[in-house]
């Protein structure tokens, strides 16, 4: 797959949906278009819940990385989201957080088809659990 999860970061507060993000990076060769993809959560081994559509979507170039918030821009009760030098922020609207604990697992997909898989794990310093055997 092109599009890796590199880091999830759970917010330290429920409500501050700005501090829960994730990055993802395009480890391919061509330049790769986010618009589409289905948004997927769950917990380790079960299905998962579709919570949205990523729409408009954002472009990504080879090797590029972008920073994906779950919450909404502009929102302050929601908290401040991560800046980072030459890495965009792009924002989910969610309203609810989607990493809840150990064990969760976010899917991009796109006509049922896996783009990107993420298995949380707080206890690794990027959030981001080894992939597991099928």
């Amino acid at each position: 797959m092109a599009l890796i999860f590199r880091e999830a970061h759970a917010a330290p507060d429920k409500k501050k949906l700005n501090e829960e993000y994730f990055v993802l990076e395009n480890t391919g060769g061509v330049a790769v278009s986010t618009g589409g993809l289905q948004v997927i959560a769950g917990r380790k081994g079960k299905r998962g819940a579709v919570l949205g559509v990523i729409d408009p979507g954002f472009m990504l170039q080879p090797g590029e990385k972008i920073i994906v918030v779950s919450g909404f821009p502009g929102k302050k009760a929601q908290g401040e989201p991560p800046t980072r030098d030459g890495m965009r922020v792009y924002h989910l609207l969610q309203r609810e957080r989607l990493l809840q604990g150990t064990g969760t697992t976010i899917r991009l997909a796109l006509n049922q088809m896996e783009i990107a898989r993420l298995e949380y794990d707080a206890e690794k310093p990027d959030g981001v659990a080894p992939p597991s055997e099928p």
